[in-house]
């Protein structure tokens, strides 16, 4: 395990700036989220508008606009709205929209289809090369890997669990807060420890991650959002895409991204530790060929 951290590389901004507000949304200030849902409701009309145009249209100063743009990575208005209008222009995915009452059986599994699918590619374009980097490394130099989620995000860690195990690892998962919370206590600067967290705000999780970050582990947190409070404490942020509102905790759409993301890092650490995994993944598969019909 590295002694000393590197800074964090800041993220360089491939994704839709629609994505990267979802992404932010919620660490915005009051008026940062007044020109956000400007943007996201008239995306059209926020192309042609000046940044007094928008501020006027948001109900806010200038400066609200400029802090805005800033958040989203862009130097100022101009290449934020630049940016905006390619990704308007440029090809778009197939979204039939909402689902309505009277949608038959295959329209409901042709927006569902897409909707999971625009989930997934902006989830690619959220990852960071350097930061999937930065966690493939850590994981492999490792002495031992925690996943840690509660509630959905509990079900992704047992699922991440399963597959470094069966890659070789020495990995644990808790889903229980007091379990994560003691296993925290008890990690070594050795450790990797992967918070998983939507929200990226829930508070067993996150005061948990917390202690880890206290007693040195290298901690990984893999969110839908970019400034939720457990990346205050990430050596690696790894972002996941889907739109969740209160209502839909646990959405699927969400663990499709989560598991994406998993399955992206697990790749690049088989990639880079082929011997060791092959030989894991050989002696997994034939304890269990037994067991099989």
């Amino acid at each position: 395990m590295e002694k000393g951290r590197k800074k964090l590389k800041k993220y360089t901004i491939t994704a839709s700036p629609l994505v990267m507000i979802s992404s932010i949304y919620n660490s915005l200030t009051k008026a940062e989220q007044k020109v956000a849902d400007v943007v996201l409701s008239k995306t059209e009309e926020t192309v042609y508008a000046s940044v007094t145009d928008l501020a006027e249209m948001a109900y806010v100063g200038e400066t609200s606009v400029i802090r805005f743009c800033r958040k989203l990575g862009f130097r100022g208005y101009q290449e934020f709205k630049l940016t905006l209008a390619q990704d308007l222009v440029g090809p778009t995915d197939n979204i039939h929209g909402r689902i309505e009452e009277m949608d038959d059986t295959h329209t409901i599994s042709r927006k569902i289809t897409s909707y999971n699918c625009k989930a997934l590619a902006d989830t690619r374009d959220l990852l960071d090369e350097f930061q999937l980097h930065r966690a493939a490394e850590a994981l492999i130099a490792g002495r031992k890997i925690h996943f840690f989620g509660v509630g959905s995000s509990g079900n992704t860690a047992a699922d991440a669990k399963y597959r470094f195990m069966r890659l070789g690892f020495n990995v644990d998962y808790a889903s229980d807060s007091h379990i994560i919370a003691m296993n925290c206590a008890l990690v070594s600067p050795e450790d990797v420890v992967v918070g998983i967290s939507t929200s990226g705000s829930t508070k067993d999780l996150v005061d948990a991650i917390r202690i880890a970050k206290e007693y040195g582990a290298f901690v990984i947190c893999i969110t839908n959002h970019a400034r939720a409070p457990i990346t205050h404490y990430a050596d690696a942020i790894l972002l996941a895409s889907s739109r969740e509102t209160p209502l839909q905790g646990g959405a699927f759409s969400s663990k499709l991204a989560q598991i994406h993301v998993l399955d992206i890092l697990s790749t690049l650490v088989v990639l880079r530790k082929k011997e060791q995994t092959a030989v894991s993944l050989e002696k997994t598969a034939k304890s269990v060929v037994k067991k099989m019909y």
